[in-house]
């Protein structure tokens, strides 16, 4: 029975991320979930009781997949800086167009819970990188910068040109210790 809830909130999860993706997170109905999942929105609300609560399964998962991303680019790259791989992989992250924030704001209105998983994983992430890196001012540089590419993603106010991300992340790569300072590589799966 368990196998078959956990199966069944995947399938939700995959559907709410479809129904993002094509109609952007502030418009994501339940009913079109539950739809798209093969569920009934009774199932749907067994599983996350309210919206706020599936978009917060939803951003657990993309941070499962980002922390998934930075392992198999860290063991692909063979002992390589970890500051670097997390420079690359989140750089390439930032290029992909985000959403609106809109949603994220509804949904810490309707419950502020909502951003735990978030500060416990950029927290979590820290603590990670902070043990692995050995100058720290060259961490909190590279860290802050990455955030306020992050911010500005996120937020639609990106206000670089490419050729300027570019130089940034380059400028970020020779930080971290670097000796690749070469476009971003490493791709989100």
């Amino acid at each position: 029975m368990k196998a078959q809830r956990t199966n069944s909130r995947e399938r939700i999860l995959a559907a709410a991320a479809d129904v993002a993706r094509e109609s952007g997170p502030g418009s994501l109905s339940l009913d079109a979930v539950a739809s798209r999942a093969g569920v009934s929105k009774g199932g749907l609300l067994y599983n996350f009781p309210t919206k706020a609560k599936l978009m917060q399964g939803l951003v657990e998962g993309y941070l499962r997949e980002f922390e998934q991303a930075l392992e198999t680019a860290s063991s692909n790259d063979n002992g390589a800086n970890p500051l670097a791989v997390y420079i690359r992989l989140s750089a390439k992250d930032c290029e992909d167009k985000q959403p609106s924030a809109s949603w994220i704001f509804s949904a810490i209105a309707e419950d502020p819970d909502f951003m735990s998983p978030i500060k416990t994983f950029k927290r979590q992430l820290f603590q990670r990188l902070k043990s692995e890196t050995p100058d720290l001012k060259s961490l909190l540089v590279c860290y802050l910068a990455i955030e306020g590419l992050r911010s500005m993603n996120l937020f639609d106010a990106d206000v670089l040109s490419p050729d300027e991300r570019q130089l940034l992340v380059s400028s970020l790569l020779e930080i971290a210790g670097s000796s690749d300072v070469g476009p971003a590589r490493a791709k989100r799966p």
